[in-house]
């Protein structure tokens, strides 16, 4: 994998801990489900879940938005796609 498609997901982790202190995070890497496929070539794919308290009161493209936001410096490494499950404690 070239240098521009090297974002890892300790990498998302980190930076998604750091925005939001969640109370429960996981993150996998599916970009293996998606060889072959042109979008393979252009970054990984990854899905998150996320449970915080910052998103409370938000709706899902607000949750979204902040959660991209978060990312803003490692998308451009190589992130193709970002599946996103983002709620607050009370959703959860």
């Amino acid at each position: 994998m070239t240098a521009e498609h090297g974002v890892s997901a300790d990498e998302l982790r980190a930076a998604l801990a750091e925005a939001f202190a969640p109370e429960r995070l996981e993150i996998d890497d599916d970009s293996h489900q998606h060889a072959g496929h042109a979008g393979a070539r252009e970054g990984r794919h990854f899905s998150v879940r996320i449970v915080s308290g910052r998103f409370a009161g938000l709706n899902r493209v607000a949750r979204h938005r902040l959660v991209y936001d978060a990312l803003r410096r490692l998308m451009p490494r190589g992130i193709h796609a970002l599946a996103i499950d983002a709620k607050a404690p009370e959703d959860a």
